[in-house]
């Protein structure tokens, strides 16, 4: 417990270090076994950073590559620049709608701008997105916590049992996170609480991010195969299962890690509530349903191998399929609203058929 306080993970996954002009990130591919930090420097370091998931998770991405661009401009401020950078780091990770929007707040931050302002304005903008980010994700925790506790009342003195998927950890963010958040929130108020983490392949972000933020923050939790989800679930052996979102769209459908929509159909049909949590930074406001998100399909290399370390500690990855089988391996897949129980959000706990209420309440807050 030596890295947690009472107020939230003493560690962030990403910091500014203005004397070198540069971030410093955690390695995240590099988890559980090192703790590595990385500077991002380049445009081609942010981006190589995205793309290899070594920073992952929506908010994470969105902050990372406003800094990107803040970097780009200190290089060159141009037009032309920014454009060309913007383009590239769109490509990186289509699936996270932050991404996007990040990008678009320092788009709009600098377009007034005097060209040698537009480097410095632009940070300032990425700065600002990380402070917002802290205050989201702990207001998340704030409005999640009352669902917790009230569970935890019709356990009479049981252990809470929660069922988290992926990892939408401070890992996933800066220094709360989304689904986990109101976990964090719920230890620190002396709830007693254990948190099933299914692994989540092929990359496995489940048993090597969860599972070391939650072990860091000395909460009680065990890993599990994603095929085992179905069977707690319908032993009653889960009261809750919260995960988070890369996108949310209109109508309330939720794209999340592949495996998300499985977890949702076994939870309804065993009347076990199923919540997300979210920024509002994530909702897709122009995309009507979850048809029109594009999943990213990544490299078959993620499922036919794994990596790992040999007893000896040292970093090996093992072929898991024979030399001729291919392998489809979509990042993410979209959970239908009617399997949603609720949206937590750092505006309160909506439905999620009640996202245009959400959308007034979220405008009238930033007026």
């Amino acid at each position: 417990m030596a890295n947690w306080s009472a107020n939230r993970p003493s560690r962030r996954s990403l910091r500014f270090l203005p004397e070198r002009h540069c971030v410093e990130i955690i390695d995240q591919t590099r988890l559980p076994h090192d703790l590595v930090l990385v500077e991002l420097r380049q445009l081609d370091d942010y981006c190589r950073a995205i793309d290899t998931m070594q920073v992952r998770g929506a908010p994470l991405i969105g902050i990372t590559a406003a800094h990107a661009l803040a970097s780009c401009l200190r290089a060159d401020p141009s037009p032309e620049s920014e454009q060309k950078a913007r383009q590239k780091l769109l490509a990186t990770r289509p699936t996270a709608i932050n991404l996007r929007w990040a990008l678009e707040r320092v788009q709009a931050a600098i377009a007034e701008a005097p060209l040698e302002m537009r480097a410095a304005v632009a940070l300032r903008e990425a700065r600002a997105l990380e402070a917002e980010d802290v205050a989201t994700c702990e207001a998340i925790g704030a409005h999640g916590l009352p669902l917790l506790q009230q569970l935890a009342e019709t356990r009479k003195g049981a252990t809470l049992q929660v069922l988290t998927h992926c990892n939408a950890g401070w890992l996933a963010a800066l220094q709360w996170g989304t689904a986990l958040a109101p976990i964090y929130q719920a230890s620190a108020a002396g709830l007693e609480i254990h948190v099933w983490v299914s692994e989540t392949r092929p990359r496995n972000q489940g048993l090597s991010l969860t599972c070391w933020e939650l072990a860091d923050a000395g909460i009680a939790h065990t890993v599990i195969t994603d095929s085992a989800a179905g069977h707690l679930l319908q032993a009653g052996r889960v009261d809750c299962c919260l995960v988070g979102s890369d996108r949310t769209v209109a109508n309330g459908d939720v794209c999340n890690k592949v495996g998300t929509y499985l977890k949702a159909l076994a939870a309804q049909d065993n009347q076990v509530p199923f919540y997300v949590a979210l920024p509002t930074s994530t909702i897709d406001w122009e995309c009507a349903d979850g048809a029109g998100i594009p999943i990213e399909e990544r490299a078959e290399s993620e499922v036919l191998h794994m990596p790992g370390r040999d007893q000896e500690g040292r970093e090996a990855s093992v072929r898991l399929g024979a030399e001729a089988t291919r392998a489809f391996n979509p990042a993410f897949d979209v959970t239908p609203a009617r399997l949603v129980t609720a949206l937590i959000t750092e505006f309160g706990v909506v439905a999620p058929g009640s996202l245009q209420q959400l959308r007034d309440i979220a405008r009238s807050k930033r007026c």
